[in-house]
């Protein structure tokens, strides 16, 4: 579990790829402070799991799936990266429980700079629209966000974020261009309720009391 605060801008060192996967090397000092093999670092909000390690970074495994549905289908040596060591028990969460278990990529739309801060709309595919409300949270490239507003138009359905001077030059979101991808993670509480809701709709829940064919003894 992470909590989408990010701790280390890291890059990738290495990257070799294989007919399906990718095992990456990521240059992260502090990522791998502690670190022993078999942790989970979130990669641009993609869970991880460290294979080998030394005092300047890291190596894990990509398989197909992550890569169908991430950025990390596109990683190539240079490219920075946002990194996360998994939560602590007993840490403050100063973001929101983030899982690393992304639910696909989004486009960003629009950038509208402000006097100290940053607007992104991003495009929200159809089946995650749900999963998204206004002051909610969402993970952006592992980035704990409040959503400051959602809505839909002609091109489909899109997301807001507000980014403050520290979100931008602590993580990859303040080098952010219009038509790049990131990877989001919707609120783990939404994709919950939005499964029971789904199961009640096509199944029956047993009564609690059991029918009975005769009366009274």
């Amino acid at each position: 579990m992470f909590t989408g605060i990010i701790e280390e801008l890291g890059r990738i060192a290495g990257v070799e790829r294989t007919a399906d996967a990718v095992r990456l090397t990521v240059h992260g000092p502090l990522a791998v402070e502690g670190v022993k093999h078999g942790d989970s670092i979130a990669v641009s909000g993609v869970c991880l799991t460290v294979v080998d390690f030394d005092q300047l970074g890291f190596t894990a495994d990509v398989m197909a799936q992550t890569l169908a549905m991430s950025t990390l289908d596109g990683a190539h040596e240079g490219l920075t990266v946002n990194l996360e060591r998994a939560a602590k028990v007993g840490d403050r969460i100063g973001g929101h429980i983030v899982q690393g278990h992304i639910d696909g990529t989004a486009q960003v739309l629009e950038i509208r700079p402000g006097a100290s801060w940053r607007v992104i709309r991003f495009s929200l595919d159809p089946e995650h629209a749900s999963l998204v409300v206004d002051k909610g949270s969402i993970a952006v490239d592992g980035v704990s966000l409040t959503v400051s507003a959602v809505g839909v138009d002609d091109a489909g359905d899109w997301f807001e974020v507000s980014l403050i001077p520290e979100t931008l030059t602590a993580t990859t979101l303040g080098e952010r261009e219009v038509g790049d991808r990131v990877n989001i993670e919707t609120d783990i509480l939404a994709r919950q309720v939005a499964r029971m809701l789904r199961f009640g709709e096509h199944r029956t829940l047993p009564s609690s009391v059991p029918a009975t064919s005769g009366g009274l003894a």
